[in-house]
């Protein structure tokens, strides 16, 4: 069995053998430049081997069942061609051959054969350069290429495509210099500029601007030649349809400007007590008494009568630290035309009592926050403060009658600031640092002193350490706006309330 089976694979095997032998190559011809086309009446498999592929190469139409040799270098090569189960269906051995004209399309591939969208090949006798070219900066190197090969027909064309891009550019750039009613189109591979401008000036720099914008042209043969019986059109050409309305162009809206200033107070303040007392107290009585009475003294006694009680026979210390920390940050923001004065103010009334009792009388303090200002827009946006004046009353601490005390803070001066910039404009710092000596009893004072008592002495040793510091900074922030609504949204966020 497993012989039979031997047997009928060794057959197989041959017929197989057999049919490939049975394909017999066959010998073309493909000059350089000159693409040979061949069409395949069965379904092939598009992976086809090329024995040299430097020499040669190929362009697969599966669709359309053709294959269409290209000659790339001088030579021979081999080229099977399989069906879609991987059995040979064709053979050839090609000769790619090289004359003058081929010789001229290999030179032309090797300096602009990667331009996209073009193809350089060999028709009626003439090397051609055809196709549409999409990057306008490769028809430099075109023409720069065709100066030395003055026998190539170059059948160029730009891409509508890149030239309606082009367009678009043109017309962003006009629009960008006060001409907002231009507008450039392509009609036939022309630029047409239409629209209305009112001075003649500003037709012609419309069309100078278009002109910037359009790439360097490749002429045809029979353009640069200027044959007799030549009808052909230059493409790519300018025809100005503006229209010219003379009148005065309108008074631009003057500039909005948004003057921001914050109010930053920081104050720090840090106290240190360190003390030591001792004042043993001796206090009359009816005998001298030895040992402890309920208050902690010393007592002696004896027979004859007088007694005397010592009281603070030990030193007492007192230790205390303190620190505090505050800052206060208010802000005001305003909008004006340029050139116009603004004013901004938050007053807030605070209520106290003054007195007591039957005399208790109620009135009020104001914190407030004022600025006045004056902008106007310099050149290289930057931004003229003038009269600009801050004014700032915040609480401090209790009066001894109960009534708060303010604090008010105020600077006046003309700045420059840059559009969008903060600047410092102005502050104050205050350091004050204290020490005292020997001037901290400590709480409770000398315990017996108010009863008669005699000191017997009195050691007080104490420091005091107290450092206070406040400073206060002032920023602006100027900001020239192109309407009254920009930055509404980043306000709108700040103000938004989360909702559950």
């Amino acid at each position: 069995m497993s012989k039979t089976i031997g047997l009928l694979f060794l057959f197989l095997l041959n017929i197989s053998f057999a049919q490939e032998l049975d394909v017999t190559e066959k010998e073309i011809e493909v000059p350089i430049g000159i693409d040979k086309n061949i069409k395949l009446n069965y379904a092939f498999n598009p992976k086809i081997e090329i024995g040299d592929s430097t020499k040669l190469g190929l362009k697969v139409l599966t669709g359309k069942r053709e294959v269409i040799f290209k000659g790339i270098n001088p030579g021979k090569t081999s080229v099977t061609i399989r069906d879609t189960v991987g059995e040979i269906k064709e053979k050839y051995i090609v000769n790619i051959v090289a004359d003058g004209k081929s010789e001229t399309v290999k030179q032309l591939r090797e300096l602009i054969g990667d331009v996209e969208g073009i193809e350089i090949l060999i028709k009626g006798g003439k090397v051609v350069i055809e196709g549409e070219i999409i990057v306008p900066s490769d028809i430099g190197r075109i023409k720069r290429v065709l100066s030395a090969y003055g026998d190539v027909i170059p059948l160029i064309e730009m891409s509508p495509q890149t030239q309606r891009i082009i367009s678009r550019k043109m017309q962003e750039e006009i629009n960008r210099n006060n001409m907002k009613d231009v507008t450039v189109r392509v009609v036939n591979g022309d630029y047409w500029l239409e629209g209305v401008v009112n001075a003649e000036s500003k037709k012609n720099l419309a069309e100078s601007i278009a002109k910037a914008y359009v790439p360097d042209k490749v002429q045809s043969l029979a353009q640069s030649s200027g044959g007799a019986r030549f009808q052909g059109k230059d493409r790519g050409n300018f025809l100005n349809f503006i229209n010219v309305n003379e009148k005065k162009d309108p008074e631009p809206p003057k500039k909005l400007i948004k003057v921001t200033s914050q109010f930053v107070e920081l104050s720090k303040d840090y106290q240190k007590i360190f003390a030591f007392q001792w004042a043993p107290l001796l206090s009359d009585a009816g005998s001298i008494s030895l040992g402890r009475t309920d208050n902690g003294g010393v007592t002696t006694e004896e027979s004859s009568g007088f007694s005397a009680t010592i009281s603070n026979l030990f030193p007492k210390l007192d230790s205390a630290k303190s620190a505090g920390y505050a800052r206060i940050i208010q802000s005001a923001m305003i909008v004006t035309q340029d050139g116009q004065q603004a004013n901004i103010q938050k007053d807030r009334p605070i209520p106290y009592a003054v007195g007591s009792g039957d005399t208790q009388v109620a009135d009020t303090t104001n914190v407030k926050y004022t600025m006045a200002v004056t902008p106007s827009a310099g050149d290289k946006e930057m931004v003229n403060l003038t009269g600009l004046s801050i004014t700032v009353s915040i609480p401090g601490a209790e009066a001894g009658n109960g009534a708060p005390t303010n604090t008010s803070n105020s600077i006046n001066t003309n700045i420059q600031v840059k559009s969008k910039e903060s600047a410092a404009i102005g502050g104050i710092v205050q350091n004050t640092s204290t020490t005292a000596y020997d001037k901290r009893i400590p709480q409770g004072g000398v315990e017996g002193a108010q009863e008669g008592g005699s000191i017997f002495f009195n050691l007080l040793r104490s420091k005091g350490y107290n450092t206070t510091k406040s400073q206060f900074v002032i920023f602006v922030t100027p900001e020239i706006l192109e309407s009254a609504s920009a930055g509404t949204e980043e306000i709108r966020k700040k103000f938004k309330k989360r909702q559950r």
